[in-house]
C-alpha cells in the first residue's frame, strides 16, 4: 500500500488550504505514475487518521479531484484513479532543471535572429554606458502620482475600468493634438492621433501598415537598431544612404527614387539616433517634396524634440505636411520616464483608423487612467514645467561630460558637442578597439554596452553612442575617471607587447 502518511507533506503556514496542497500532491503522484490508473484511495475516516487533519479536509481533497477528473467515486466501493486516465509520457528528471522546467520547448515555432532580449540586469557597483536616457530620479513622481489618485477617486472613473477605445482615451487625443498644435505646428484634430505604448509601438504599426516581403524602406547608413529590426522583421528591403551634419542625405533619396520604388523614408528629424545631428530645413522640404513626387510614407520618429540646448527646435516635418505623407511618432516615455508607456502616431484618418484596427490585436487598449493623468499633466502645464526643469539640468550634465571627454581623453577620442538630446556620437582612436576596452572595463567595474551596434566596417569603425542625462555631475566624474583607467590599462598592455 503506498505509504501516504510519510508522502505527504503540509505546510501549515501557507495560505493555500490543506485540502488543496494535498490534492495538488495526489495529483502529482498520478501523473507520475506513482499511484496508476484505478488504484483505489484510502477511505476519508483512514486517511485523515494517518495524515492527522480533520475527516473534512480528506472529503474536500476528494470532491476537488473528482471535479478535475483525476478520480471517480464509485458507490460502497470507494474513490478510485480514474481508470481510463492516459498514461503522461514524461522525461526523465535528468533532463530537466532543477526547478522543473524544461530547457528546450516540445514543439516547432518561428523564432527570429533579427530581435533581440531587452535586459536591465545590473551588477552591483558597476556604471553603464547607455544609448541616452533620462534620469528617473528628475521624474515628478509625486506630481503624477497626486494626479492619478484625484482621478481615481472620481465618482465616474467606474466607465474607465471597462474595455475602451483602441485608439486610445479621447481626453488625451485632443489634449495631445491640442497641445502639437500649439508647441510644433501641426494641423491635427482628435481623429488624426493614436495613442500608443510608446514610439516602438507607433514604428511597428507603422511597418505592418506600409511593408510587405521586399518593399524597399530608405534608412540613414546609421540608424536606430530597434526600428531596422522592425521593418527587417517585416521582410521589407532596406536601402541605406548616408547621413552628415546636416542629416541624412536627401540627394542620395532622390537619386534612389529614380532608380527603384520607395515604399518609405524612416528619419530622426531631431537628434538623429545615433549620430545626434538634426536634419537641416533645406533637406526637410526637399524629402517632402519628394515624398509628394514620388508617393512614399515619411515614418518621423521625432523621440528627442524637447531636448534642444543651442537654439529652438526646428519644426518636425508633420508641421509642413498638407499631402498626408507623414507619420508622426513620439511619445512622453523619453521625456518624463521610460516607465509611463504613453506614445502616439499621427497621421491621416485613414491611416489612423487602419493602425486603431491593428493595434487593438496586439494590445486591446491603453491605460486609460494612466491616459488621463497625462492628459491632465499636459494640460495643467506640468509637462512644460518638467521640461524647463530637466533641460537646465541635461545641459550641465552635457557642458561637463564634454568637458572632461576632452580634458581627460581628447587624444583617444574625437566627437562633437551635440545641439540636444542625451547622448553623444563618440569616435575612439583607430589604434584601439571598443572590443578591447569593453574587456577591460569590467576590471575598473564600468559596463560599456552593446558597443557592436555601432562598431563596423560600413560606420569607419569605432564609433560608440554614451548618453550623460542619466547620471549627475559627481557620477559623471566617476564614469569619465572609470573610462580613463581603462584606456590607461589598455596604452600599458599594447605598450608591452
Amino acid at each position: 500500500m503506498f505509504p501516504y502518511k510519510t508522502s505527504i507533506e503540509f505546510d501549515r503556514k501557507n495560505s493555500q488550504a490543506l485540502y488543496l496542497q494535498l490534492a495538488n500532491q495526489i495529483i502529482q503522484f498520478i501523473k507520475n505514475q506513482t499511484l496508476g490508473p484505478n488504484t483505489r484511495l484510502p477511505g476519508s475516516r483512514t486517511l485523515a487518521k494517518q495524515l492527522n487533519v480533520h475527516r473534512k479536509t480528506i472529503v474536500a481533497c476528494y470532491e476537488e479531484l473528482s471535479l478535475q477528473g483525476w478520480v471517480e467515486s464509485v458507490p460502497k466501493k470507494g474513490t478510485f484513479v480514474l481508470r481510463n486516465l492516459p498514461v503522461l509520457q514524461q522525461q526523465k528528471l535528468k533532463e530537466l532543471k532543477t526547478d522543473g522546467l524544461r530547457v528546450n520547448v516540445g514543439f516547432s515555432f518561428y523564432g527570429n535572429p533579427i530581435l533581440q532580449t531587452k535586459s536591465t540586469k545590473r551588477e552591483d557597483g558597476f556604471m553603464y554606458f547607455n544609448d541616452g536616457i533620462s534620469d528617473g530620479r528628475l521624474t515628478p513622481i509625486d506630481e503624477i502620482a497626486r494626479t492619478y489618485r484625484r482621478i481615481s477617486a472620481k465618482k465616474t472613473v467606474f466607465e474607465h475600468l471597462s474595455y475602451g477605445s483602441t485608439y486610445g482615451n479621447d481626453t488625451l487625443r485632443e489634449v495631445l493634438v491640442a497641445y502639437l498644435n500649439a508647441t510644433r505646428g501641426l494641423h491635427g484634430t482628435k481623429v488624426n492621433v493614436l495613442i500608443t505604448r510608446g514610439s516602438q509601438m507607433g514604428i511597428w504599426l507603422s511597418s505592418q501598415l506600409l511593408l510587405q516581403k521586399d518593399d524597399v524602406i530608405v534608412v540613414g547608413k546609421t540608424n536606430y537598431a530597434s526600428a531596422d529590426a522592425t521593418f527587417l522583421y517585416q521582410k521589407a528591403r532596406i536601402e541605406r544612404v548616408s547621413v552628415d551634419e546636416d542629416g541624412i542625405v536627401t540627394e542620395a533619396i532622390e537619386k534612389l527614387c529614380k532608380q527603384q520604388q520607395i515604399k518609405a523614408v524612416y528619419v530622426t528629424s531631431h537628434h538623429h539616433h545615433p549620430t545626434t545631428v538634426t536634419l537641416s530645413a533645406k533637406r526637410r522640404i526637399h524629402l517632402l517634396n519628394l515624398s509628394r513626387q514620388y508617393n512614399f510614407a515619411i515614418i518621423e520618429d521625432d523621440y528627442d524634440y524637447d531636448f534642444n540646448y543651442n537654439h529652438a527646435p526646428i519644426l518636425p516635418l508633420a508641421s509642413h505636411d498638407t499631402n498626408g505623407n507623414v507619420i508622426y511618432i513620439g511619445s512622453v516615455c523619453k521625456t518624463v520616464a521610460p516607465v509611463y508607456r504613453v506614445g502616439y502616431l499621427i497621421a491621416s484618418k485613414e491611416f489612423v483608423d487602419e493602425a486603431a484596427k491593428l493595434r487593438g490585436f496586439v494590445d486591446r487598449q491603453g491605460d486609460a487612467l494612466l491616459e488621463l493623468t497625462f492628459a491632465d499633466f499636459i494640460k495643467s502645464g506640468d509637462l512644460d514645467r518638467h521640461i524647463r526643469k530637466v533641460m537646465k539640468i541635461y545641459e550641465k550634465r552635457r557642458d561637463l561630460f564634454c568637458t572632461l571627454l576632452k580634458d581627460k581623453l581628447g587624444s583617444y577620442f574625437h566627437f562633437e558637442i551635440p545641439k540636444g538630446g542625451m547622448a553623444v556620437w563618440v569616435k575612439l582612436k583607430s589604434d584601439y578597439s571598443w572590443e578591447t576596452i569593453s574587456a577591460v572595463a569590467r576590471k575598473h567595474r564600468l559596463g560599456i554596452g552593446n558597443w557592436q551596434r555601432y562598431d563596423s566596417a560600413e560606420l569607419g569603425h569605432n564609433y560608440i553612442r554614451i548618453g550623460f542625462a542619466a547620471y549627475n555631475e559627481e557620477e559623471i566624474g566617476e564614469l569619465i575617471n572609470r573610462l580613463k583607467r581603462t584606456i590607461d590599462d589598455v596604452k600599458r598592455a599594447e605598450h608591452h607587447r
